[in-house]
This record gives C-alpha cells, sequence and structure tokens, in this order.
C-alpha cells in the first residue's frame, strides 16, 4: 500500500462534500497538473490518503481511500487528463495544520512542505505515521 495526500478548497470540494458520497465515493477530477496526473496514474485501489483543506485552513482533517485507478476525467473531453475515485474513510480526531508539519523536523522533506502547491502528492510510509499520530488516528 501506498500513500498520499489530496488537498481542496473547502469552499469548492470539502471534507464533508467526500463523506456525504457514501461508499460510492468520487472522482478526484478537474487536476490540469502533469504531476499530479502522474501520481494519480502510480495508485492502486486500497492506497489511503490525507485529505487536506487548502486554503484558509490548511489542514490534514481526513482520511481517505483509492477505489478506482486512474482514468479518463469526466470533466473534459481531453485525453491527456485521468483522476482516481476516491471515497471518504474516516476523520481525524485532531486536524493537522500545515504549520505543525512544518515545525515538526521529521517531516521536513514531506513534498507538502516542499512543494505546497501540488494539489496531488506523495506521502512516505514514515510521515503517513506521523501525520495519523499528530491527527489522534492509528496508521
Amino acid at each position: 500500500m501506498r500513500y498520499w495526500l489530496f488537498k481542496s478548497e473547502p469552499s469548492t470540494w470539502s471534507w464533508d462534500d467526500q463523506v456525504a458520497k457514501g461508499e460510492t465515493g468520487e472522482e478526484w477530477d478537474g487536476v490540469r497538473n502533469y504531476q499530479a496526473r502522474n501520481f494519480m496514474r502510480e495508485m492502486a485501489v486500497g492506497d489511503r490518503g490525507f485529505f487536506y483543506h487548502s486554503q484558509t485552513e490548511k489542514a490534514v482533517v481526513g482520511i481517505v481511500e483509492v477505489m478506482a485507478e486512474a482514468h479518463p476525467d469526466s470533466t473534459t473531453d481531453d485525453e491527456r487528463w485521468e483522476c482516481v475515485d476516491i471515497k471518504a474513510v474516516k476523520p481525524v480526531e485532531r486536524p493537522v495544520t500545515l504549520d505543525m508539519i512544518k515545525e515538526d523536523p521529521r517531516l521536513a522533506e514531506m513534498v507538502l512542505v516542499k512543494n505546497s502547491r501540488l494539489s496531488v502528492q506523495p506521502v512516505t510510509a514514515e510521515e503517513w505515521k506521523i501525520v495519523c499520530d499528530l491527527a489522534g488516528v492509528s496508521a
């Protein structure tokens, strides 16, 4: 299993919106960055990810699971763009803010710290464990 981070502006697609989709989940569509798209191409069903609210909150607020591998993005006819489907697994007990992540020296190499603008990004197994611990959820 691999780990990921999915960023969304809460005003566009929030954790509550993701939870409302239930077991059917939702496409992680609209990604128009090649690196983020390529990361989605690497994902497998069952991979886990952090759901991260960007913009004002800037915090990990939930855990999601990949439920469909990369496929054409239904929001465009452009064949270059693909997406995965994800479903909400559980909220975190304590949101983990970007400031908390930046202040933790164990997370200094995390992609979120080095390239905070990337909307879909990998998370190492060690980073996953640390952020889960900070969030009060089991890894």
